[in-house]
């Protein structure tokens, strides 16, 4: 956007957040803490444009945003996301600090809130989940009232429950000289407990949340039938790596394992399709588990759940192995 339509942008969003319709002086002092500054007067000018457009309305000497403005701001702010999703998986790639070796530092993590009376009643099928491999290793942690990850809080009366994302193998890989392209986070079927093929499929270039978060909320997992009969949906995210790295990239998904960590599901050869997905000329494929298939079982239970991936970094001693999930949730049974 030019300066004309970041300015446009940065009024829109302004008048979103305020409690209730705004003057222009008001609204100037709101840009001057964000870092925009305008006379009094440009701002009137802008508003001006708004109101003819029918993004802002009058109402009497202040001004608010109309739902128009809100369906425009909504656009804007969408095709600004446009391509954050990779971004951010590189970003945090790369501030990740876990050490193989020492098992100290950060892995990338997940995060659902949710009710503490419906993760215990889902306990199980969680555990069942890890206990087959269909998840980003055998850890994971419960934030409690009031605790922060990254950016998100968690509210009163639920729980944080975190799962190792699988972007933590990126950054497990790279730390070894192995760089890694995600390609896309997508379906897969399960047939008797063995990867069968990828039905559907998000790329991480053109999204702008993470596709199992809207596999997700849409109800297409079935995490439920894979531990059930080894029948099912799971989330599944796909790599490609340099195909000269393929030996090292087994001996990592060996040691990752022991840690914890585990969640390589396929690891093809040079230049071959992997569960009938091609691969580009001089890499190889690779399929991980995806990090949130824990979760999708208490969406499948018929539980509401806020998930969000990549959520923040999470210090490895913090995390605990899935058997211990019951004795943690028996410190916050007072919780409805």
């Amino acid at each position: 956007m030019d300066k004309k339509d970041r300015t446009r942008t940065a009024i829109l969003i302004a008048l979103s957040k305020m409690a209730a319709p705004a003057s222009a002086l008001r609204l100037v002092e709101y840009l001057t803490a964000a870092g925009q500054n305008l006379s009094e007067r440009t701002v009137r000018l802008y508003l001006h444009q708004l109101d003819n457009e029918g993004l802002t309305e009058a109402r009497g000497r202040r001004r608010a945003i109309t739902e128009k403005g809100l369906a425009e701001l909504r656009a804007v702010q969408v095709l600004q996301r446009v391509g954050c999703l990779a971004a951010r998986i590189d970003r945090m790639t790369f501030d990740m600090t876990f050490d193989l070796a020492s098992r100290r530092g950060t892995v990338v993590v997940n995060l659902t809130l949710v009710e503490a009376g419906q993760l215990a009643a889902s306990a199980a099928n969680i555990a069942s989940v890890f206990e087959h491999g269909y998840s980003m290793g055998r850890l994971l942690a419960v934030l409690g009232p009031g605790e922060t990850l990254g950016e998100s809080v968690v509210p009163e009366g639920m729980l944080g429950f975190c799962t190792v994302c699988s972007i933590t193998l990126n950054g497990v890989l790279l730390k070894h000289g192995i760089p890694t392209t995600s390609r896309f986070g997508g379906l897969l079927e399960l047939r008797d407990g063995r990867p069968l093929r990828f039905v559907e499929m998000i790329h991480y270039e053109s999204s702008t949340i993470d596709p199992l978060e809207v596999f997700i909320r849409s109800g297409m997992t079935d995490c439920s039938g894979a531990i059930r009969d080894g029948n099912g949906m799971i989330g599944a995210g796909f790599r490609e790596i340099p195909e000269n790295s393929r030996d090292l990239a087994v001996e990592l998904a060996d040691r990752v394992s022991t840690v914890g960590l585990g969640g390589f599901l396929d690891i093809g050869w040079p230049e071959q399709p992997v569960l009938g997905f091609p691969v580009s000329p001089g890499r190889i494929g690779v399929v991980l588990a995806g990090g949130l298939n824990p979760v999708a079982v208490i969406e499948e239970q018929g539980y509401r759940i806020s998930c969000r991936a990549l959520a923040g970094l999470m210090e490895y001693e913090r995390l605990m192995q899935y058997p211990q999930l019951p004795q943690i949730l028996s410190q916050y049974a007072a919780l409805p």
